[in-house]
């Protein structure tokens, strides 16, 4: 009998991580937990809104809230590294359930004040500082090393499904309820998750990252390497002792950083498209909320699309990331040129598609790349860095836009990505001719 031939598109698809029971549970659990996360987003800025009546103070408490994913990140990293998997998830999904059940009761005590909120909202960013790596990785323990790019996959569409019913549930709860019934589902959603982790079974390829110990050879004698053994010179061959050597490995590894430089530019001048296409649906192309509204449901729907296609890449690169975070700046420049509404939702579909890719390309990268000892790690130098361009982006581009009105600053800001992909495989194209014409030259002078 032949074997079953298997279309190798499944096999890249994000739905085929869920051949693994304990994947299926993590990623109902994950989508329940993604849900009540945004809900929470949504409904924190207007109840600050209505404790202060101040732009400013909700400013502040977003401010507070990622404040310790830059100041923290890296030793967060380092905790997800040091200790096992399951037990940083369980501990701090409880921990972030507590905090959300706490501030739903002081809600509905009546007794909520801007200090109390901001305190809050402080902490549940130091211990997202440590949860996010842990969740992120633990998806990747439940299933084989070649399902790895899919679970990521399978994570990134829970995570944009999560958003779009978090945020529609949450409008429903303000309609009828209150702010404190986003808090207590969103508190019992974590704790849910937190009772669950400790039943999920780590698959068996996966349980231990660990090489075999060898017996000692006798002193004196010499061991051949087998070429497949020999370690990447660039790696480190044992386990860092200190969070600061995931800085060191970091920014040893040209392609990370790389992918950092792109993103954070992507980031900084580009993609913030909650601020920039508000302004520009309701500014310079006289729409309504509810025409903005439409444009969200795009980009939701558009991150689930691109997060379904990125599962089916078998091993992205950082190369397959730039090109397509030149993809997003050409057609962010073509979104601040559109004329009409319709042009523009036209425009919005791809941006939100590429978007969605590039992002799950580049979280392949980074939790692939690293040896398993340093993912942690990479995860929280990541966060650091990605929550300064979180804080620096919003500010920059407001400016932007002040200074040259929204067209121009997409228009710049696309432009801007553009010359520094173009600037950035210029400079590596002389680094990698700047060898061979040494040795050239020196093979002629001998």
């Amino acid at each position: 009998m032949k074997p079953v031939q298997t279309d190798p598109a499944s096999r890249h698809s994000p739905w085929r991580a869920l051949r693994h029971p304990a994947m299926r549970l993590w990623t109902g659990a994950n989508l329940v937990s993604s849900a009540g996360t945004w809900m929470q987003m949504t409904v924190q800025n207007l109840l600050v809104l209505q404790i202060t009546g101040s732009p400013a103070a909700t400013g502040l408490s977003l401010a507070v809230q990622a404040a310790p994913g830059l100041l923290f990140g890296v030793a967060g990293g380092a905790v997800v590294d040091r200790w096992p998997r399951k037990v940083v998830v369980a501990v701090s999904q409880a921990a972030l359930g507590l905090v959300a059940l706490t501030t739903a009761l002081l809600v509905g005590l009546d007794v909520l004040n801007l200090p109390l909120l901001l305190a809050l909202s402080a902490v549940t960013g130091l211990v997202a500082a440590v949860d996010g790596p842990a969740t992120s990785l633990l998806g990747n323990d439940l299933v084989t090393p070649d399902d790895v790019p899919s679970a990521i996959g399978l994570g990134s569409v829970t995570n944009s499904v999560g958003r779009l019913a978090g945020v529609g549930v949450a409008g429903g709860l303000l309609a009828f309820t209150g702010p404190e019934a986003a808090y207590l589902i969103n508190g019992v959603s974590f704790l849910a998750v937190a009772a669950l982790v400790p039943f999920l079974r780590l698959h068996a390829q996966r349980l231990g990252d660990t090489l075999p110990v060898e017996p000692v050879p006798p002193a004196g004698s010499v061991v051949p390497v087998p070429a497949a053994a020999q370690v990447d010179p660039v790696e480190p061959a044992e386990p860092p002792s200190s969070s600061l050597d995931g800085i060191r490995y970091f920014l040893s590894r040209p392609r990370l950083v790389a992918l950092l430089a792109v993103t954070a530019v992507s980031a900084v001048f580009g993609r913030n498209y909650s601020l920039t296409l508000a302004v520009l649906v309701t500014g310079a192309l006289a729409g309504t909320t509810q025409d903005f509204a439409t444009v969200a449901a795009v980009l939701a729907v558009g991150g689930i699309v691109g997060a379904f296609f990125a599962g089916r890449l078998r091993r992205p690169t950082v190369r397959i990331v730039t090109l397509l975070a030149a993809s997003g700046a050409l057609l962010q420049v073509l979104a601040g040129l559109s004329p009409t509404f319709a042009l523009l939702l036209v425009v919005v579909a791809p941006m939100a598609v590429v978007e969605s890719l590039s992002d799950t390309a580049g979280a392949t990268v980074l939790q692939t790349d690293p040896p398993a000892a340093m993912r942690g790690r990479v995860l929280g130098v990541w966060r650091s860095a990605s929550t300064a361009w979180g804080l620096a982006g919003p500010p920059l581009l407001g400016l932007m836009m002040e200074l040259m009105g929204v067209r121009g600053a997409l228009v710049a800001g696309g432009l801007v990505v553009l010359a520094t992909i173009v600037a950035g495989a210029v400079r590596r194209r002389l680094t990698v001719a700047r060898p061979k014409v040494s040795a050239e030259t020196h093979a002629l002078a001998a």
